[in-house]
């Protein structure tokens, strides 16, 4: 069985049942750690998600789940109809405890998720170019950025149904950016410019009161056995 802090991300809990447990939870943390996770809170966006084509090389996706957590990237979407997403514990140093992974079975159900939410597809390639990081409209509402393999790129599904093409001016002879150097370099150029040029980029309170449930869940030893006795003693009342 999972996790409390784990279910808080698909499992619905009421606004009352997550702001009682958040309240008792709180008193366990050192007023420094109650600031850092109050300050990444409030720098945390979904205007811009990540989608990832069958990332074979752990060391990519673990790349690209650090870039995402350090400039507040909270969402990614992984397609592993050919290979697992599977970044590396010693690499990711944690941060998967701090951002969200949807797994998708194929390219088409990713892309269809995506959609439906209201996001443009926006496919990363050194071979088609709308607009560069310089020149790319962030203010033409939320977006998902898609980044393929490190040889092959992205898949010809992701090139029909891409709404833009976004690529990285080189001067060199050959393409020599990886996918986890070109993801850096996306990620925190156009998370730099939502944050400058986008009104509604933080979450919702909604969305914060369930991640900071869950945050300061996940940072306090055993909170699943104080839980346990917290509500066993009559301490917290509201049931899920």
């Amino acid at each position: 069985m999972t996790n409390i802090a784990s279910r808080l991300r698909t499992e619905q809990h009421s606004e009352e049942w997550m702001r009682e447990r958040l309240e008792y939870m709180t008193e366990f943390l050192t007023e420094e750690r109650k600031e850092v996770l109050s300050r990444t809170l409030n720098q945390r966006t979904h205007y811009m998600r990540i989608m990832t084509e069958n990332m074979f090389h752990p060391q990519n996706a673990s790349a690209i789940m650090r870039h995402c957590e350090a400039f507040g990237i909270q969402q990614i979407h992984t397609v592993e109809d050919r290979c697992k997403f599977d970044p590396s514990v010693n690499i990711v140093r944690g941060t998967q405890k701090w951002v969200d992974v949807e797994h998708h079975d194929t390219t088409a159900e990713a892309l269809a998720a995506l959609k439906a939410e209201g996001y443009r597809i926006v496919a990363t390639t050194p071979h088609r170019c709308s607009s560069t990081p310089e020149t790319f409209d962030v203010t033409k509402g939320k977006f998902a950025l898609v980044f393929g393999t490190e040889h092959a790129g992205i898949s010809e599904e992701v090139i029909e149904a891409a709404d833009e093409f976004l690529m990285i001016p080189m001067c060199g002879m050959v393409e020599s950016l990886n996918v986890s150097a070109s993801a850096a370099i996306l990620i925190y150029m156009l998370s730099q410019r939502i944050r400058e040029t986008v009104d509604n980029w933080q979450l919702t309170d909604a969305e914060k009161l369930r991640l900071l449930t869950r945050w300061t869940m996940s940072s306090v030893r055993d909170y699943e056995g104080i839980l346990r006795r917290a509500e066993q003693s009559g301490k917290l009342t509201v049931e899920f």
